[in-house]
């Protein structure tokens, strides 16, 4: 028999099945102690009214005396209940499973062999082979197989997908999904497969994705427009544990589905308390989240936020549905093929790496212990508005990202560089520097930040280029005089190896040459750059880097070089070189001619100096010194975060002729500990760097 056929938006039924006579089903559960006794309590409600009768039950660990009506049978396991029924000639219509992870296939494969539909607790499967299995076995027996996804039955998600299509929040940019829990020793020490992704050598791939909060997961997949497994593209993992198991229970999972939206999954057992996990679409006008736990749905837009719940359906309720007037499944077996793609990514993917304990705290005691991965709730936040995984993000617990080349003064790696490759669209990815760090080790720079996450350690960014955004995030137009978002996002890329690269050592400095292309939404090149990176060591606390970069149209036209200051946003002209600085306690920033933020940003002065607590309370000081002839501003954030950029076009675009390329130069002076004015001007006059 073929795989079933959709008959709605989602869910299947059995092409050409009569329906089943209108008696009342005969349902088996199996496993009734954990979440079974939520089954248990279901069953009782739906048997009071009549709509089914609970004619057996299976567990090793049989039901307390009492528990159940003395006409239900009581079996050891499904085997033995099935030989029973079938030698009364009285079989169940539905089997529920309500069993440990790594019987779900098995038990379901038994139950269709014997000729019954399914009702299987999520997830249905332990691997993409056991899956492929189950579904073959339903088709070939021409019977249903309904998952567990309870949130699935919610009626928010049709609203939602009709918010969407409407275009009520604009164009989406992305999903994201959220979960933080709190789970103690206790929670893994309940059976023995908890905690495990093995057990006696089969696959059980428990983990905060797969199994406690799956149904983040599997709902935001929905939303996505991913059921099948041809509906995902890629499946990226980065997984961690903080409590002693072998599966995961903090991590990140990126989807990019074939339809080519984004979908990144950050969830946490180690919270530090527990909050309703959530599923957001995030469009270009607003975004709107489902607390899938309680049915809840927040719209918010620009003309505010309104909260509407929604009923749910009961999948049981659905499977007796669909047995009886062929309606569609809400989450039949076949529609939970992406989610299984995800649980095959995380079953194949390298163990957990363990959080160091400097990042957890414990709270409680014995049993009751639990894990907090400190700032896990800002990190979660970042990571979905970044899309960005742990590691992408630097995390100081995470696995380190091998960059595509280090920057070094005599052996000692003071720079990063980064190519940009995994940044959203959203964010222009381009390449950049970071972490930058004093020759003591300090880091100077920040990417990625929660609150620009387009922001990029060292480099060279513009929002206006004949209307393409190079910066990333929302744009400013003269038009709507406000940011909006727009589909005009473009990425700069290396366009061959360094033209030259050296290190730097004693008495000669290092050197990276490159050209890159700067290239608009479509992939044609707008822009052509020659970029050179020169670095050396100063003094046993100091280094310079020195960045120079010349701009040319990459076709026969010139072409306008803008920011958001000249168009028409007020003293907001940042674009050309920028440095986002990490979180600096105790800040001073001053120039030759004045001090603070109001007294410097818009500045237009030979060197521009920054110092400050990094990096847990470490000293250092950054002195940004611009040509003698320079006339482009300084632009300055400390309040509301910290960066430093020269403006190449303060309030006016900048025109790069063909033949006549934009030139820009800057030297940035890495110190540890704070310099005194004094100081800055022997650095300068030592070799009059620029």
């Amino acid at each position: 028999m073929t795989q079933h056929s959709a008959t709605a938006e989602h869910g299947h039924s059995i092409p050409g099945a009569a329906p089943v006579p209108a008696a009342v089903p005969r349902i088996a559960l199996v496993g009734v102690h954990g979440f079974g006794e939520r089954h248990l309590a279901n069953l009782a409600r739906l048997e009071e009214a009549g709509v089914l009768e609970l004619v057996a039950v299976a567990d090793p660990n049989p039901p307390a005396p009492g528990r159940l009506k003395d006409s239900v049978a009581v079996f050891p396991d499904l085997d033995r209940l099935l030989a029973a029924q079938s030698a009364a000639n009285a079989p169940a219509d539905v089997v529920i499973l309500a069993t440990p992870i790594q019987t779900h296939a098995p038990l379901a494969l038994a139950a269709l062999g014997a000729g019954m539909d399914v009702y299987v607790e999520k997830p249905p499967v332990s691997s993409l082979a056991q899956f492929q299995e189950v579904v073959a076995a339903a088709d070939a027996a021409g019977r249903l197989v309904q998952v567990g996804f309870q949130s699935l039955g919610s009626q928010a998600l049709s609203a939602i997908r009709s918010l969407v299509e409407s275009g009520g929040i604009g164009d989406v940019l992305g999903l994201s999904a959220k979960g933080q829990w709190v789970r103690t020793k206790a929670y893994f020490r309940r059976s023995r497969w908890a905690g495990k992704r093995s057990l006696d050598g089969t696959d059980v791939v428990d983990g905060v994705a797969t199994n406690a909060l799956a149904h983040a997961v599997a709902t935001a997949l929905h939303l996505a427009g991913a059921h099948t497994m041809a509906d995902v593209a890629a499946v990226e993992t980065d997984l961690y544990r903080a409590h002693d198991t072998e599966s995961d229970d903090t991590s990140v999972i990126r989807v990019r589905t074939a339809q080519g939206a984004t979908l990144l999954c950050g969830l946490t057992l180690c919270a530090p308390e527990q909050l309703d996990p959530s599923v957001t679409v995030h469009g270009t006008l607003g975004e709107v989240t489902l607390f899938y736990t309680r049915d809840e749905v927040v719209i918010s837009t620009p003309d505010g936020e309104r909260r509407e719940a929604y009923g749910r359906t009961d999948l049981l309720e659905n499977l007796l549905e669909a047995r009886s007037t062929g309606a569609p499944l809400l989450c039949s077996v076949q529609d939970t093929g992406a989610f299984t793609t995800v649980l095959e990514a995380i079953r194949t993917s390298p163990a957990p790496q363990a959080i160091g304990p400097d990042h957890i705290t414990w709270e409680g005691a014995g049993d009751d212990a639990h894990p907090v991965v400190h700032g896990i709730a800002d990190l979660i936040e970042r990571a979905s508005k970044a899309q960005a995984t742990f590691a992408e993000l630097g995390v100081p617990w995470a696995r380190r990202l091998p960059p595509v080349r280090s920057l070094t003064v005599d052996g000692t790696a003071v720079a990063d560089y980064q190519d940009g490759s995994h940044l959203r669209a959203v964010s222009s990815p381009r390449p950049y520097l970071h972490p930058v760090r004093t020759l003591g080790g300090t880091a100077v720079t920040d990417h990625q930040p929660q609150d620009h996450v387009w922001h990029l350690g060292v480099g060279v960014a513009l929002q206006d280029v004949d209307g393409v955004n190079f910066w990333g995030g929302r744009t400013y137009t003269r038009e709507t005089g406000q940011y909006i978002w727009r589909p005009d996002h473009g990425s700069i890329a290396v366009t061959e190896t360094p033209v030259e690269e050296t290190a730097a050592v004693s008495g000669s400095p290092g050197r990276l040459r490159e050209r890159l292309s700067w290239n608009g939404p479509d992939g044609a090149p707008v822009l052509a750059e020659d970029r050179t990176w020169t670095w050396a060591g100063v003094g046993a606390s100091v280094w310079s880097l020195s960045l120079e970069f010349a701009l040319s149209p990459a076709g026969s036209k010139p072409v306008s070089l803008g920011s958001p200051g000249s168009n028409g946003r007020h003293e907001g002209g940042y674009g050309g070189f920028f440095w986002r600085l990490p979180e600096c306690r105790d800040a001073t920033v001053w120039t030759p001619a004045g001090s603070g933020e109001a007294g410097v940003h818009g500045s237009v002065t030979r060197w521009l100096a920054w110092a400050g607590k990094f990096d847990g309370g470490k000293d250092a000081t950054l002195v940004f010194v611009a040509p003698h002839d320079a006339t482009d501003p300084w632009f300055v954030r400390v309040d509301g975060y910290p960066g430093v950029g020269q403006s190449l076009a303060w309030d006016a675009p900048v025109i790069a002729e063909p033949g006549k390329p934009v030139r820009r130069k800057i030297t940035v002076f890495v110190a540890d500990g704070i310099l005194a004015t004094s100081d800055i001007d022997a650095l300068i006059n030592q070799g009059d760097p620029a």
